[in-house]
C-alpha cells in the first residue's frame, strides 16, 4: 500500500512540473529561448511525461484502460516489417546491453506459465504507458508548436519516438509469441 502512495505522489509530482514547465513556455516567447533551453525542455517534458505514466503503470493496472482487442496482434508479418525497417532491433540489443543486463532484471519470464501470464501483464503495461505517453508528448509539442515553440517541437518528435515509439513496437513484438504459447495452453 505505501509503495501505491508514494508512486501515485511521485506521478502526481511530474504532472505538475510538466504543468509548470508548460506554463513557462505560454508565458515566455520563443525567442527568449536558448537553444540549450530549448533542448533540455524538450528531453524534460519526454521524460516527466513518461514518467507520469510510468510510475502509474508500476502501481495500477492501467493496461485495463484498452479494450482486450487492442493488445491483440492482428497482423504481425506488418507488425515485423515495420520493427525492421525502423531498426527496433537495435534499440533491443541496446536495452539489453544497458538496462536490462542484470540478472534481477530478467524477472518476467520464468518460463512457466505463471511467467507467461506475468510477462504478458508487462508487456501490456509497458505498452499502454508509452502510448499513452507518446500521443501526450506528440499532443503537447502540438500545442507548444502552434505557441510557435517550432524547435521544441522538433527536438520533442524525436525523443518521443525513441522513447515511446519504440518500446510500443517492441512490446507488440514480444507478445507474438506470448500470443501463439497463450493459445496452446
Amino acid at each position: 500500500m505505501a509503495k501505491k502512495i508514494v508512486f501515485t505522489m511521485l506521478a502526481a509530482f511530474l504532472a505538475y512540473n510538466t504543468y509548470k514547465l508548460t506554463i513557462t513556455f505560454f508565458e515566455v516567447a520563443p525567442e527568449k529561448f536558448s537553444l540549450l533551453a530549448i533542448s533540455v525542455s524538450a528531453i524534460a517534458f519526454t521524460f516527466l511525461i513518461t514518467g507520469v505514466l510510468a510510475f502509474l503503470g508500476f502501481v495500477y493496472p492501467t493496461n485495463k484502460i484498452l479494450p482486450k482487442k487492442y493488445y491483440q496482434i492482428e497482423n504481425p508479418k506488418t507488425l515485423h516489417i515495420w520493427y525492421t525497417w525502423l531498426g527496433v532491433a537495435y534499440f533491443r540489443w541496446f536495452l539489453l546491453k544497458t538496462f536490462y543486463r542484470k540478472k534481477e532484471n530478467k524477472k518476467y519470464f520464468n518460463g512457466t506459465k505463471s511467467g507467461i501470464l506475468l510477462f504478458n501483464y508487462h508487456t501490456k503495461q509497458s505498452e499502454f504507458g508509452h502510448l499513452m505517453a507518446f500521443i501526450l508528448v506528440f499532443a503537447l509539442s502540438l500545442v507548444l508548436l502552434f505557441k510557435g515553440h517550432t524547435y521544441v517541437f522538433m527536438w520533442m518528435q524525436p525523443l518521443n519516438v525513441i522513447l515511446n515509439f519504440y518500446p510500443i513496437l517492441l512490446q507488440r513484438k514480444h507478445r507474438i509469441p506470448i500470443q501463439r504459447l497463450l493459445k496452446k495452453m
